[in-house]
């Protein structure tokens, strides 16, 4: 296939050497003419590990080229990708002004193109760039309709430097956001050499991915720096704290608490979170990362109960009170503290948890009710048909069994409330259905 890279900066020159090497017939494209005069001399104009070496076999080859006419590039290649660069402005938003001026290019050229060609944006973008800002100038500066008369794709690129060549070769996936089929199929062609899942999504989802990616890596260098400063004033090795933590590829590093939802509760991480906090404070030592925790679970107990108010109905039907289903640990579960709001600001409440017989609780669980929710007895029922009669308003707290399918057995002047994705398509309840981050 012939590909058309646009931007030789540091993502623009891995991608087109690298996909020169699966075969395509490549040309890169760039206003500096330095950068095109290293790739027409087989040369890298970045430092990247393999990368000097990969340009000279593909340029030996004849699949690698460059320009600086975006016309010539458009006129001659089924696809271009765009790899400019999206910096920073002062306010820290998003300059797109390197971004614009390329799609404008593009469209120029492709107002004489005859083809289907599909331009695939990698350059990192907010959500909603593609579809309000990207898609409207190609299609003024061409004259043509997007998905008509040509495509558009957004591909995210996830290259480390330093081992971006690897990373190409090697993806967990391959990310298209298009709404087409034509365009998705001429996209996965770019990437069929490669052995990776595709996974085809809209424009938003996976510009909003990419952002995420980054955001969460960020978020664990500085967790690990908070805990590295921690185990150093204990005379530890954070090293090592952090290598064995890693090992566990069940729960520390996999897709488990990693869905978007409700609070988190429990006779653990509440209380481990405020120790590890406590002991950071005794050695005067900053940790915003994990005091910010605790922050945001309360605020999402506070985003669950503004859900409730905001229905304007009075009488809630609570499904699930332990902290999670399949047990009956009341302790810290946040949905007893937006209980408990709810109940002093005048609110009817009635409960349902097939696991939870207030009788049967010991020790610090019963303490803790006791303590904390000594009006739970009064507002427990024995059947989830109880709530659902009583209920203007359900809320589904945990993901008790039986909860999923409620949908169809509400009435349609009732509303659900879903915290914890219980009801997998929403669409299909015969009330009104809200949840939580979805």
């Amino acid at each position: 296939m012939e590909v058309s890279v646009f931007g030789l900066g540091y993502v623009g020159t891995v991608t087109s050497a690298c996909l020169a090497k699966l075969g395509h017939t490549v040309i890169g494209v760039d206003v500096n003419e330095y950068k095109v005069g290293c790739l027409r001399e087989g040369t890298s104009p970045i430092v990247e590990t393999g990368l000097e070496d990969l340009i000279r076999d593909v340029k030996a080859a004849g699949r690698l080229d460059a320009t600086s006419s975006a016309d010539k590039a458009v006129k001659a290649t089924r696809v271009s990708l765009v790899c400019v660069g999206t910096p920073s402005n002062e306010d820290g938003s998003v300059d797109f002004s390197f971004l614009e001026r390329v799609c404008r290019d593009i469209g120029s050229a492709l107002a004489a193109v005859q083809h289907f060609h599909v331009v695939m944006v990698r350059s990192t973008v907010l959500p909603g760039t593609v579809e309000r800002r990207l898609v409207p100038i190609l299609e003024e500066s061409s004259g043509k309709k997007v998905g008509v008369d040509f495509g558009v794709c957004y591909n995210p690129e996830f290259l480390r430097e330093g081992s971006a060549v690897s990373d190409f070769f090697n993806p967990p996936f391959t990310l298209l956001g298009t709404s087409d089929e034509k365009t998705l199929r001429v996209a996965e062609e770019v990437f069929a050499p490669l052995s990776a899942p595709v996974v085809r999504t809209s424009h938003r989802v996976s510009e909003m991915v990419k952002y995420v990616n980054n955001a969460f890596h960020a978020l664990k260098v500085a967790f690990a720096n908070e805990i590295g400063n921690l185990c150093k004033k204990e005379e530890m090795d954070g090293h090592e704290v952090m290598r064995i933590f890693c090992m566990d590829r069940r729960l520390s590093i996999s897709e488990h608490y990693l869905e978007p939802g409700f609070a988190f509760g429990g006779s653990c991480l509440p209380k481990d979170v405020r120790a590890i906090m406590a002991r950071l404070k005794e050695y005067k030592l900053e940790s915003p990362v994990i005091e910010g925790i605790m922050k945001s679970n309360e605020g999402q107990m506070r985003i669950a109960q503004k859900m409730i108010e905001e229905t304007r109905k009075k009488k809630i039907g609570i499904l699930g009170v332990s902290f999670k289903a399949g047990t009956d640990d009341l302790r810290e579960s946040p949905i007893v503290k937006v209980i408990e709001n709810l109940v002093g600001k005048g609110y009817q409440l009635k409960v349902y948890d097939e696991n939870v017989e207030l009788a049967r609780l010991l020790g610090t669980n019963r303490q803790f009710l006791q303590e904390e929710v000594p009006y739970l007895p009064s507002i427990m029922c024995p059947s989830l048909d109880e709530v659902l009669e009583f209920a203007e308003v359900v809320v589904i707290a945990n993901k008790g069994s039986g909860f999923g399918g409620i949908g169809k057995r509400l009435r349609k002047d009732q509303v659900v409330i879903d915290l914890v994705r219980a009801v997998k398509d929403g669409s299909e309840t015969s009330g009104e259905y809200r949840g939580i981050c979805w």
